[in-house]
């Protein structure tokens, strides 16, 4: 999405430059148990996710790329800490991107190792600087994880890479506090041109951390900032990637499927919306139509709003008006209101 960010390829994806910002997520299986991670790939991938990035604790875990590789369809970022031969067997099984910190995988001979293997299969390394494990030497600097500490703990592994003729990066900084987030990754956008993978980390469950990955990503987004995402939950990854989805769909940065909206009840309504609202959007949750539908409930928002979008309902006294492309189709009871917009849906 950055206009100004060099553009780096992942697999068969390219990011910055103006790229769309891709939506990531990853993996909470144990990398080893290939058949596990597959079947769990494959439905984030059922789901838009775009990249996927699993964790690589030892050896045989990078070797189970070359198997996982050969069953997905997206991108794989192996995520590397402590031990730079992790790294380089990740590379060699076919991982398409590398997550690492430099500054926690030892010396800058290690450091220049996992670079030469990177180079020879031209692959991008993403440098991953996190709050909770920021270098010893910049915690006692500042004395607590700070936004200058983030950025320049950052800047120095993209200069310890680029002292090493290496600029195939992404670059991240992660905290759980959504303001540090925001002034962090605005000030390093204004000291490097790299890709920027962008997200809130430890944020929390479902509701918490929805709440703080939307506010954070979507100020980022705004601002031109960001050019993949991850939603960090403590939840089934699936629920980050449907986050990450309607945070770059609100934005109308992306289009992908239905737009749903739906009115949020008051005295006026006179059915039962609840339950409908919930069933339209369930059943619509793998539509790939690129519509907009609305389920309003009364007749204030609701004939406008709906006939507006491409299929809808303005609810009434115990009926619903359908709409289509602005124009009344037909007054249904109440009952069949789910079944007769599906039903209209599904035949265009």
């Amino acid at each position: 999405m950055g206009e100004n960010t060099r553009k780096v390829r992942i697999g068969d994806r390219v990011i910055g430059g103006g790229e769309p910002v891709l939506i990531q997520s990853m993996c909470n299986t144990d990398t080893r148990n290939v058949s596990e991670t597959v079947r769990q790939i494959l439905q984030l991938e059922e789901a838009g996710c775009e990249i996927i990035r699993v964790a690589v604790l030892d050896q045989q875990a990078a070797a189970a790329i070359s198997e996982i590789k050969k069953q997905i369809h997206i991108p794989l970022v192996a995520d590397i800490h402590f031990d730079y031969r992790l790294a380089i067997a990740a590379i060699e099984n076919g991982a398409d991107k590398i997550r690492i910190n430099p500054g926690n995988i030892g010396d800058i001979e290690r450091v220049k190792a996992v670079v030469k293997t990177a180079k020879e299969h031209e692959i991008p390394i993403r440098v991953g600087v996190n709050g909770g494990s920021l270098a010893k030497d910049v915690l006692a600097k500042y004395g607590k994880v700070t936004v200058e500490g983030l950025v320049e703990s950052a800047y120095e592994n993209v200069k310890l890479l680029e002292n090493l003729d290496f600029e195939n990066m992404v670059v991240s900084l992660k905290v759980s506090n959504v303001d540090m987030t925001l002034k962090a990754y605005e000030l390093l956008a204004e000291k490097c041109n790299y890709p920027l993978h962008i997200g809130v980390t430890e944020a929390g469950t479902l509701i918490g951390g929805t709440v703080k990955n939307a506010v954070g990503i979507g100020i980022l987004l705004s601002k031109g900032i960001g050019d993949t995402l991850r939603v960090s939950l403590t939840a089934d990854p699936i629920e980050e990637v449907k986050v990450g989805w309607q945070i770059v769909k609100a934005l109308r940065l992306r289009n992908r499927g239905v737009e749903f909206i739906s009115c949020p009840t008051c005295g006026r309504t006179k059915v039962n919306m609840f339950p409908i609202a919930e069933r339209v959007e369930k059943a619509l949750s793998g539509c790939e139509k690129n519509i907009k539908v609305a389920v309003m409930g009364c007749a204030v928002n609701g004939p406008g709003e709906a006939s507006e979008a491409d299929f809808g309902v303005a609810c009434g006294d115990n009926c619903g008006l359908l709409f289509k492309k602005g124009e009344i189709i037909k007054k249904v009871p109440e009952e069949a209101i789910v079944k007769e917009l599906l039903e209209m849906i599904e035949a265009e």
